[in-house]
């Protein structure tokens, strides 16, 4: 991108607020205002990413269908403008106590039309498990899960946390704007230019040192010493209610991610066991498929959450 030309401009501008969630300030993106008729839309963005991740897909739901849907994307604690866990650690389940906190906050225990993407699509679809009455819709952009863990391996992961726990840990920081914007598109080639340009200005901030840094908690970095217990997962994965669409993009490969630990068998085989599945692929996309296929997304959204509970 020529750093002449302009970021992405959003048509739909976010309401950016505040909320004290179990002891801890959460930023929140917000979009419209609450409506009777119409379940709000939760978004839950994924590790090391921020809640103004959603913005391209609000934007093309909104050329679909206008600006009226209440749509609510919440930074995770220890993520974009929300305060850090308060420890040196993160847990799983905490992030389900917060989104419980902000939907008790949000919908007065109505249900919600609920999406996430990665972490997110993960965290979303054991609350809608744990929860199925809190969820009308569910969306999954690519939140796999975790390769199956074995009890013999808790001694290392324990020990290896432990260590970490000496350590400080660090993310790297960038001298400009357009660095963030070019490690963004590093990343991923498919991401267009103006909108790498736009959010490298949400994930990192320039602070009193000159450098910018990423809006992330370094601690995140640390090895979480709790198993993955496949199990209790698919436990939760049956319960759901909700129907569910389940979006991936035509260029993910989960081998590079997990090798031979997690094959693409083991994942099409949990996802079985989800009563009510919709799935779609999109393409061109890779694993940040909101970035790269904003309007594909937006068009599978509007006809699949449409206007109206039922």
């Amino acid at each position: 991108m020529n750093p002449q030309d302009p970021p992405y401009s959003p048509r739909r501008a976010s309401r950016s607020r505040h909320v004290r969630l179990r002891g801890l300030q959460v930023h929140l993106h917000e979009w419209g205002t609450p409506d009777p008729a119409r379940p709000s839309l939760v978004m839950l963005h994924g590790w090391m990413d921020v809640g103004a991740s959603f913005q391209f897909a609000v934007d093309a739901l909104a050329e679909i269908e206008g600006e009226a849907r209440h749509v609510v994307a919440p930074d995770w604690r220890g993520f974009g403008r929300s305060d850090p866990g308060g420890s040196d650690a993160y847990w799983f389940p905490d992030y389900l106590g917060d989104l419980d906190a902000l939907l008790d906050m949000l919908s007065d225990h109505a249900p919600v039309d609920l999406l996430g993407h990665s972490m997110g699509g993960n965290v979303a679809m054991v609350y809608a498990g744990v929860r199925p009455e809190r969820v009308r819709r569910l969306v999954n952009l690519e939140g796999f899960g975790l390769p199956e863990t074995r009890a013999d391996q808790a001694p290392t992961r324990y020990r290896q946390w432990l260590d970490e726990l000496k350590q400080p840990m660090a993310l790297r920081d960038y001298d400009s704007r357009e660095a963030v914007a070019a490690r963004l598109r590093a990343t991923n080639p498919l991401l267009r230019a103006d909108r790498a340009a736009w959010l490298a200005g949400e994930w990192a901030r320039a602070s009193a040192d000159g450098r910018w840094h990423i809006l992330g908690d370094p601690a995140h970095k640390r090895a979480n010493p709790v198993l993955y217990r496949k199990d209790e997962v698919l436990a939760c994965w049956r319960r759901i209610e909700a129907p569910l669409l389940w979006l991936e993009g035509d260029r993910t490969d989960v081998a590079k991610w997990w090798g031979d630990r997690y094959p693409r068998s083991d994942f099409e085989a949990r996802l079985a066991q989800v009563p009510r599945v919709e799935r779609q692929v999109l393409a061109p996309a890779g694993h940040m498929l909101h970035h790269d296929q904003p309007e594909a997304l937006a068009a599978h959204l509007a006809r699949f959450l449409g206007g109206h509970p039922g």
